[in-house]
């Protein structure tokens, strides 16, 4: 089991597993930190912009950052190496998750009481691949749909999936920083600072819009 501990300039909270909504406001960075297995820490700094509930009465009003024609070609010039191989880099991008941060694990209702090794769980595969096309295609059609283009019953659906299970803007930082360390390996030789925050701003950007729809079902 991992330990999170979530450190802010208006407060602390430290706790086993998995940690509820905090109500910090909204971009407030957090520095988070995991100790593993093997008793090493992992830390983060979270930049992952965060809708409390003070803002959510407001939230359908706030404005996506201009995706530009440069970060548009990094993300389409990248994605299109790299779904060909989608089926593998999906699983190791949940497999990074859960080295990360292995609690999470307990967000996925088909890994409780397996004892299958991750990689074989016949469930968990088809959904990293669905989540991790979703996330890349999602990035690739930004710029020219204006918005995060996923149809609205799935962000509805995704929305009432994350409220119920407790997601919160620390589970969200831990895959953003899975997402980009599995796009690095994909391709090395393509990666840049540039690259990774074309990478970083569309998942920021896709994040906002499910959290717009983390509401009671």
């Amino acid at each position: 089991m991992s330990i999170l501990k979530i450190n802010s300039s208006i407060g602390s909270v430290t706790g086993n597993g998995i940690v509820s909504r905090l109500g910090f406001p909204c971009h407030q960075p957090v520095r988070l930190s995991w100790l593993r297995r093997d008793a090493s820490e992992f830390c983060l700094v979270s930049t992952t912009p965060r809708i409390s509930s003070s803002c959510m009465g407001k939230s359908r009003d706030l404005k996506v950052r201009a995706f530009t024609e440069e970060q548009e070609a990094l993300v389409t010039k990248s994605w299109n190496i790299m779904k060909k191989n989608a089926s593998e880099l999906g699983l190791k991008f949940f497999l990074r998750i859960f080295e990360i941060a292995p609690s999470a694990k307990k967000l996925f209702s088909f890994l409780n009481d397996s004892d299958i090794p991750l990689e074989l769980n016949p469930k968990l595969k088809p959904h990293a691949i669905t989540v991790f096309v979703m996330t890349c295609e999602s990035a690739v059609q930004l710029r020219k749909a204006g918005k995060v283009t996923i149809k609205d019953s799935t962000l509805r659906d995704l929305g009432t999936t994350h409220f119920k299970y407790g997601v919160a803007d620390e589970h969200f930082e831990v895959t953003k920083y899975a997402l980009l360390e599995t796009i690095k390996e994909a391709v090395p030789e393509m990666w840049s600072p540039e690259m990774k925050c074309a990478w970083a701003d569309a998942y920021d950007q896709l994040v906002a819009a499910i959290k717009l729809e983390m509401n009671p079902p």
